[in-house]
């Protein structure tokens, strides 16, 4: 099978990377609007220049291959999308944008052969597939709790956070309103409330709402489940410095202006921790009251001598897994949720196994 990779950076390149172990796949295409993409130890990957506004140019590239994956900007998934969708080839992305993913999921049905899985990552993505497993197995779920925090190993700064992974994405989470279940019923979530405390092996975090990291699990377990969200994850004191910044300042509705300043003045950092928690409480047939969980804190690694940070191996292994899955024909047609999959299924793939499992 053939992949065709749309953005070329951190994460493109380290899906890509992920890639050349996996005997499903044959080839990659990496395109991106930049040229001199540096594709060292990526013995299947060639570049394709390609501007996603320029739709001439992405069709052809779309057409040439057997899938694509989006690891480009979410503002710019809509039109890779609707080129897949023309076309009829499958697509695969890792966004969290809430409208972005209704847009999807009401294009895959001009294209009802193909393959459109969008929210394939980290969180939107892995964190879905292990809570929808993990209340799928009680029969009465009282509660599903899901957090995730890519966080800097070391901070001194005052927000106690270094950029690791897409700044528009950040923003874009700490700006938009997201969804949850309360009562069974689907409720909207304001951005960065819902502030609680967590411990974790002796470390203690904050969480708070964000968009998008629910996915489309509460139109999949309204009515089945009590209350049912998802928080992303800091160290103290984060979240109070974010919201003076976009909801006192009123910087909100100028989120390029806010990524401009993130990317400008916040270090990158390559020595980061991914921090993995989603708790389950309900009744098992016939039974008591049970709690189940998932917990995990996952790091970098150097693959095809390539250095790798938490958060880029965690979110490729996440849409690599599936795209195993989709390889070995267990992905229907169609929109498919990450809900769908069952963690059984994403931990026997080489990459969601060798990254997820225990």
């Amino acid at each position: 099978m053939k992949i065709g990779i749309v953005g070329a950076g951190k994460v493109g390149g380290t899906i890509a990377t992920l890639l050349e172990s996996c005997k499903f796949c044959t080839g990659v295409a990496l395109a991106d609007a930049r040229a001199n993409i540096d594709l060292t130890g990526l013995k299947k990957s060639r570049f394709v220049q390609v501007d996603v506004k320029e739709t001439a140019s992405l069709a052809a590239f779309v057409q040439g291959v057997d899938a694509i994956v989006s690891a480009a900007p979410y503002f710019l998934n809509k039109a890779i999308a609707s080129a897949c969708a023309k076309a009829g080839v499958s697509y695969f992305d890792l966004t969290e944008d809430v409208e972005t993913t209704a847009f999807i999921q009401k294009l895959a049905k001009k294209a009802p052969k193909a393959t459109f899985m969008p929210q394939c990552g980290l969180a939107p993505g892995a964190i879905n597939i292990v809570g929808g497993s993990l209340a799928s197995s009680l029969q009465f779920v009282r509660n599903c709790e899901m957090r995730v925090g890519a966080l800097p190993l070391n901070a001194s700064n005052q927000m106690k956070y270094y950029l690791s992974w897409s700044t528009a994405g950040l923003i874009n989470e700490y700006c938009q309103v997201g969804e949850a279940l309360h009562g069974g019923k689907l409720v909207t979530t304001m951005p960065l409330d819902g502030v609680e405390r967590i411990t974790i092996d002796g470390t203690e975090y904050e969480a708070f709402n964000t968009s998008g990291g629910v996915a489309t699990m509460c139109q999949t377990f309204a009515g089945k489940v009590g209350d049912l969200n998802y928080k992303t994850m800091r160290y103290p004191g984060h979240r109070d410095l974010m919201k003076f910044l976009l909801q006192d300042l009123n910087l909100a509705p100028r989120q390029e202006l806010v990524t401009q300043i993130f990317d400008q003045e916040v270090p990158l950092t390559e020595s980061d921790v991914v921090v993995f928690y989603v708790s389950v409480v309900g009744n098992e047939a016939g039974g008591g009251l049970k709690q189940r969980s998932f917990i995990k804190k996952m790091h970098g690694d150097t693959i095809h001598g390539r250095k790798l940070n938490a958060i880029q191996l965690t979110t490729a292994a996440g849409i690599v897994g599936v795209l195993e899955l989709f390889s070995k024909k267990k992905l229907g047609p169609g929109f498919v949720r990450q809900e769908s999959v069952s963690l059984e299924s994403f931990l026997s793939t080489r990459w969601g196994g060798r990254v997820y499992g225990k």
